[in-house]
């Protein structure tokens, strides 16, 4: 069988789509790839990877791209996160279908205290609800 790949496309690629990547790699079966690219991108948040390894997740090894990363590469689904990405992620030419779910962003934070961290674990729980009801779909449909 051959690999569900799915696309996470945030403005910054610095934690809304890396979380997501982060828990389909965690969750999925084999054969799912999770890959992650931004319209601006940026560098990974240190509050995503330390909100993710609290439940035993590393992110910290994914760093951030932009779209032209992942330009030439087949995915089956690309989902933005946000109404930018929504909005500025070019076509990708080997992308079979197209979803848009967004989801706040908590880089508004400027800080990397104790206090942001309560966002950025309310955002980690609300995507590993999504990855796990597109997971669940996804394998309905193959």
């Amino acid at each position: 069988m051959t690999p569900l790949r799915i696309l996470f496309v945030s403005t910054g690629n610095a934690c809304r789509s890396q979380m997501a990547e982060g828990w389909v790699r965690h969750l999925a079966p084999e054969g799912v790839i999770a890959r992650s690219a931004g319209t601006e991108p940026r560098h990974l948040h240190p509050l995503a990877t330390r909100a993710m390894q609290e439940l035993g997740v590393d992110i910290g090894h994914q760093r951030g791209k932009g779209v032209d990363a992942v330009r030439h590469e087949r995915f089956d689904l690309i989902v933005t996160l946000c109404e930018t990405a929504a909005a500025t992620c070019p076509p990708l030419p080997l992308a079979k279908a197209r979803i848009h779910r967004p989801f706040d962003d908590p880089a508004f934070l400027e800080s990397d205290d104790d206090a942001d961290l309560e966002t950025y674990r309310a955002l980690r729980d609300e995507l590993r609800a999504f990855v796990d009801e597109l997971l669940r779909e996804r394998r309905a449909t193959r």
